[in-house]
């Protein structure tokens, strides 16, 4: 945390300003009216309060915004909140429990001064939801993908061991692509995620191409083998050349000033080269070990 600013410490610099700026003066005055004065021209859309003062923000200011940092934050916030349940008011409506303590007569000295602390507002607190959304959905979101590639290449080709052929690469150049995040320090968050997705969908392209083409010598007679070559031959350029083109394309943003774009570039870059190699080399592998495992080669 860099720097904290609530309402309090605002008046407080406003009350000294008031008395030429001396720093024995920066403290909520006691009296109503010099409080009053200290806090009249802070409007709601400073964000330190609300229209009727029954929220007041506490703003912390963040020197990054990695997940890491803002983790830390939250669970210090959580941790205070839990310590401090007895004066904090927990979960309980506080203006509902002054209510019923006035009512019947009850109401302790200093009540006035307890709070309902929540969380969270502002761009950390968002990006701490996403971050715990992302984390609960992201294993679901590429369980769903890889379902789906598997069943649509199970509809095409009609063989639940070619569906795997094409599925399993594009599972291990995703557990590849984690790596090279954590490698580079890139934590997963909505951005990375949809590129994690769009090399799913850019390599279940080439391996349908590859497994195709295959696919269509085998009918005809010919061995794993030379299906293999042939597929090289014709399929399996046209593969080298497309991820190559891309590859050079997205390459191009490692020498961004933008960090993110820089770090995506890296990613694209790896995703459409991996998927290739992963399309070229473990398809047919998998096709040797699943479709014909006795076959002799000549």
């Amino acid at each position: 945390v860099a720097q904290v600013m609530t309402l309090p410490m605002a008046a407080k610099i406003v009350n000294a300003g008031w008395n030429e700026g001396n720093v024995r003066w920066r403290e909520l005055p006691r009296d109503t009216d010099t409080l009053r004065l200290d806090t009249q021209n802070f409007e709601t859309d400073t964000g330190m309060l609300n229209a009727d003062c029954s929220a007041m923000p506490i703003m912390a200011f963040l020197t990054d915004h990695r997940a890491t940092t803002i983790d830390r934050v939250v669970d210090a916030v959580k941790t205070f909140r839990t310590e401090n349940k007895a004066w904090a008011g927990g979960e309980v409506n506080l203006r509902e429990q002054l209510a019923e303590k006035a009512a019947s007569g009850d109401a302790p000295e200093g009540s006035l001064d307890q709070v309902n602390l929540r969380l969270a507002t502002g761009n950390v607190g968002v990006m701490a939801a996403i971050n715990d959304e992302v984390r609960a959905v992201k294993r679901l979101i590429l369980y769903m993908l890889y379902a789906a590639v598997f069943l649509m290449c199970l509809i095409s080709f009609h063989s639940p061991r070619a569906a795997l052929c094409i599925t399993l690469p594009l599972v291990l150049v995703t557990e590849l692509g984690h790596a090279l995040m954590v490698h580079l320090d890139i934590g997963m968050k909505i951005n990375t995620l949809t590129v994690v997705a769009l090399g799913v969908g850019i390599g279940v392209d080439y391996g349908i191409y590859i497994f195709a083409r295959m696919r269509e010598s085998l009918l005809a007679g010919h061995a794993l083998t030379d299906a293999y070559f042939a597929s090289l031959k014709t399929t399996g350029i046209a593969i080298f050349y497309t991820a190559l083109t891309l590859a050079v394309g997205v390459g191009t943003w490692v020498f961004s000033d933008l960090k993110f774009q820089a770090d995506m570039g890296v990613m694209l870059t790896f995703m459409f080269i991996v998927n290739m190699i992963a399309a070229i080399v473990f398809l047919p592998a998998l096709c040797r070990w699943l479709l014909r495992p006795f076959e002799k080669t000549a």
